[in-house]
C-alpha cells in the first residue's frame, strides 16, 4: 500500500508530540500537582492536524461559512454537504474537524441526505486555542435552530458524548450514531493523562481541578448519565481494540439507554472504525430503516 492509500484510512491513536510528553514527563517527577496543571491546560487544547487526503474531497465540495454562538461568545466554521432537505447533523471528536466524518458523509449523500457538520471551538478551521465540551454542547443547539431540522446525528468520541447531552437536553433527532464515546469525564482525564504519559495521581488531580474551575462534577456529563434520558433509537458502535476508549464505556452507556443498539468491532481502533466499510454499512442501515 503506497503512501497516499495509507492516507485514505483513518488513523488509529492520537498522536501526541515528543516535546509535549518529555516536559510532561519532568514535571510529572518534580510534582504531581505541576504536571496536573500542565496537563489541564493541554486537556483544553486540541492538538492541530494537517487534513489528511480523505476529507479534502468534503472540504473542497461542502459549503463553508462562519457561525457565531451567541452562549459561548465563539465562532465556528459549519459545514453543509449536499442539498437534500433530509439532514443529518455531524459531530467530530476532540483534535477532529467538521471533515473527520467525511466518509460516513460521502455515503449519506449518495443516499438523498445533507450532512452538517463543524468545527468545534479551537478546532480545524475555527477561531481559538482552548475549548471544553459544553461547547461543543451548546453549538450543536444553535445548529439545530439555525440549520435544522435534523433527521438524526452522529458523533464520535466526544461528539458522541456532547449529542447524548444535547439530546437529554432537546434536541429533537429521531435516531442518535454515537462511535467510540467515552461515558465518565474521570475516565477521560485518566487515560489522557494516561497517554501523556503521566501517573494516576496527575488524573486525579486533574479531575478535581475541572470541577472546581466549572464549579460543579464534570461527571454530570457523563455518557451514562445523559443516556439515561435518551428515549430514541441509539446506535453504540465501539471497537474492542481502540486504545483512546475503552470499550466498556459502551457497556456503560448501552445499559441505560431505553432503545439501544451495541456494536463492537475488532482491530479498528479509535479512528479507523470512521471509515471501516462494514461500520458505514451498519451506520446507514440503522439511519435508513
Amino acid at each position: 500500500m503506497n503512501k497516499k492509500d495509507k492516507d485514505l484510512i483513518p488513523v488509529q491513536a492520537l498522536l501526541i508530540p515528543k516535546s509535549i510528553l518529555y516536559t510532561g514527563k519532568i514535571l510529572n517527577w518534580i510534582s504531581p500537582f505541576l504536571a496536573s496543571r500542565f496537563a489541564a491546560r493541554l486537556f483544553l487544547t486540541p492538538f492541530g492536524y494537517k487534513m489528511p487526503e480523505r476529507e479534502k474531497k468534503m472540504f473542497a465540495e461542502a459549503h463553508k461559512e462562519k457561525v457565531y454562538i451567541d452562549k459561548i461568545r465563539r465562532s465556528v466554521v459549519v459545514y453543509t454537504y449536499g442539498t437534500a432537505e433530509k439532514k443529518i447533523l455531524l459531530s467530530h471528536g476532540w483534535s477532529g474537524s467538521g471533515t473527520q466524518l467525511s466518509k460516513i458523509a460521502e455515503q449519506l449523500l449518495e443516499r438523498g441526505y445533507t450532512t452538517v457538520s463543524f468545527d468545534a471551538p479551537a478546532h480545524g478551521k475555527s477561531p481559538g486555542k482552548r475549548t471544553i465540551m459544553p461547547h461543543f454542547i451548546e453549538t450543536i443547539h444553535h445548529l439545530e435552530k439555525s440549520h435544522g431540522p435534523f433527521e438524526a446525528a452522529i458523533g464520535h468520541s466526544l461528539g458522541g458524548m456532547s449529542l447524548l447531552r444535547a439530546t437529554k437536553n432537546g434536541l429533537s433527532i429521531k435516531k442518535l450514531v454515537i462511535i467510540g464515546t467515552a461515558n465518565s469525564i474521570t475516565a477521560i482525564t485518566k487515560n489522557f493523562a494516561k497517554n501523556l504519559q503521566l501517573n494516576n495521581k496527575v488524573g486525579q488531580l486533574l479531575k478535581s481541578y475541572f470541577d472546581k474551575r466549572f464549579g460543579e462534577n464534570l461527571d454530570n456529563y457523563s455518557g451514562a448519565t445523559s443516556a439515561k434520558e435518551v428515549k430514541i433509537p441509539t446506535l453504540v458502535i465501539h471497537d474492542k481494540n481502540d486504545v483512546d476508549v475503552h470499550y466498556s464505556a459502551a457497556h456503560e452507556i448501552i445499559k441505560e439507554l431505553e432503545n439501544g443498539q451495541l456494536i463492537l468491532t475488532e482491530q479498528l481502533g479509535h479512528r479507523k472504525i470512521l471509515g471501516d466499510k462494514k461500520v458505514l454499512v451498519q451506520i446507514l442501515n440503522f439511519i435508513l430503516e
